[in-house]
């Protein structure tokens, strides 16, 4: 039985293109490497051509004959390049996606070529990276003028930025529906919001589905998962609400904001219809007044509407009517690795584009504390302070093994707004001591002395001594 585990799990090394070039470099034909290794001529060149895989026999003579090290046919190494070609060409701006197929073809046949295509990438980003910290830091307008091109999730951001996070004509046209459904704030709508889909579009609404929400114009069908939550579930059907009652208004809002590009078009639509969706669960003037009711206590306001801590933040950070404004408030969502999904501002808050954000920050100190709710008063270089709320958030996939999504969560807001949020209570809001000096990321921030620094900030020159070691890495001049 162990011989047969063994012969299933080995592989054939086809290493044709590495030993032709290992012979090339050695000024060898084939027949003299074939004598030196005491094969036939024809049976290398099948070698060379992959019409013949490379033997462990093969290699321990090319090994006693040249000292030739076997690892350089090591399948480790192969997949390793595979690898990493693959996230060097995944990169929107560096090509269409090529199959995993193509990928090996280079690994196993032309490793030398994928190795330079790895390493031309990696410069490419770097200096690709050092052009965009340069420019948040000497020019913070450039990329918006067209300096750095802009993928198109960064357009969208960029557009719902420069709103507020506020889009009054959707808005008030979900307020409006809301009030003509009735039907109850929040989850309690959904029964409501159903039976507008089945009355004025023809639409069923039936929870069978795999994906969380499946419309299919030709059945005339909504189809929502079981997975989901009831709130989770009242929120799909009020973005499918948001095509199908305000699709004039998501398509000229989109158009200012693709500029023309089909993909920036086509995202900023989706989240317009997101925007939709949680001004009808949630119509701005009866949640302003209940935010202000309750000091802007998350918890008790999902408990009210029925939905969750990540939905009630993201209502929260678009209350910028005006004449009728509640705390302008940061939203933030984040991975245990650092990526930014989510991040909308009804602030001036700076987020850094690249170098990751703060590890200072407690939305990743959140992760260590799942579920429980943190507060910080976090103070920018610029002086600027602010109170963050962090929580984490976890959606199980739904079945055993599968992996679940966990994010955390942050809201923040000016220190002058904190009185108004329960969330301030405990805290010394007038002490300058209290606040976490934190950064917009490692390499746009100017701190001269903080011990969580990454990276050394761009543009400054470091000051370097061999005879000393700071607390602090990356001392700059």
């Amino acid at each position: 039985m162990r011989r047969i585990g063994a012969r299933r799990g080995m592989r054939k090394t086809f290493s044709g293109v590495r030993l032709k070039r290992l012979r090339e470099e050695r000024g060898m034909t084939q027949a003299a490497l074939a004598k030196a290794l005491d094969l036939s001529p024809s049976y290398l060149n099948q070698i060379e051509n992959n019409q013949r895989p490379l033997t462990v026999a093969v290699l321990l003579r090319l090994n006693a004959a040249f000292g030739v090290d076997v690892q350089l046919f090591a399948e480790d190494d192969e997949a390793r390049l595979i690898g990493e070609l693959k996230d060097a060409l995944s990169d929107p701006a560096v090509s269409d996606p090529i199959a995993t197929s193509e990928l090996r073809e280079i690994a196993s046949a032309m490793p030398a070529v994928g190795r330079a295509i790895v390493t031309l990438h990696r410069r490419y980003r770097q200096a690709a990276e050092r052009a965009e910290a340069l420019t948040a830091r000497l020019a913070p307008g450039a990329e918006a003028a067209g300096v750095l091109p802009l993928l198109p999730y960064e357009q969208v951001r960029d557009f719902f930025y420069a709103n507020h996070n506020y889009f009054h004509e959707l808005d008030a046209a979900a307020e409006r529906l809301a009030a003509r459904l009735g039907g109850g704030p929040g989850a309690a709508a959904a029964p409501a919001f159903a039976a507008r889909l089945e009355s004025a579009h023809g639409v069923r609404v039936t929870v069978d589905g795999e994906a969380d929400r499946l419309y299919r114009r030709s059945g005339d069908a909504l189809r929502l998962s079981p997975r989901m939550r009831p709130g989770q579930q009242a929120f799909q059907m009020a973005t499918q609400l948001a095509f199908l009652e305000a699709g004039d208004s998501l398509e000229r809002l989109a158009d200012e904001a693709a500029k023309g590009d089909r993909e920036t078009h086509a995202l900023a639509r989706i989240g317009l219809a997101h925007h939709f969706a949680g001004a009808l669960l949630m119509p701005y003037a009866g949640f302003l007044q209940n935010a202000e009711d309750r000091r802007y206590d998350i918890e008790r306001l999902g408990q009210l509407y029925g939905l969750g801590f990540e939905t009630i933040c993201h209502r929260l950070s678009t209350l910028q009517r005006p004449n009728a404004r509640g705390v302008p408030f940061v939203f933030v969502r984040v991975d245990r690795a650092g990526n930014i999904s989510k991040r909308q501002s009804a602030t001036d808050f700076h987020f850094s584009r690249v170098g990751g954000a703060c590890p200072l920050w407690n939305v990743y100190e959140a992760f260590a504390q799942p579920s429980r709710i943190l507060t910080q008063i976090a103070r920018m270089p610029d002086g600027r302070a602010y109170l963050w709320v962090a929580r984490t958030v976890s959606r199980p996939a739904g079945a055993y093994g599968a992996i679940p999504k966990t994010f955390a969560i942050a809201l923040g807001c000016d220190l002058r707004h904190a009185d108004r949020l329960v969330y301030a209570k405990g805290l010394d809001l007038a002490d300058p001591d209290a606040a976490t000096p934190i950064g917009a990321g490692c390499k746009v921030c100017e701190r001269p002395a903080c011990p969580q620094r990454a990276f050394p900030p761009v543009g400054r020159k470091l000051t370097i001594d061999e005879t000393s070691r700071a607390f602090a890495p990356y001392s700059a001049a």
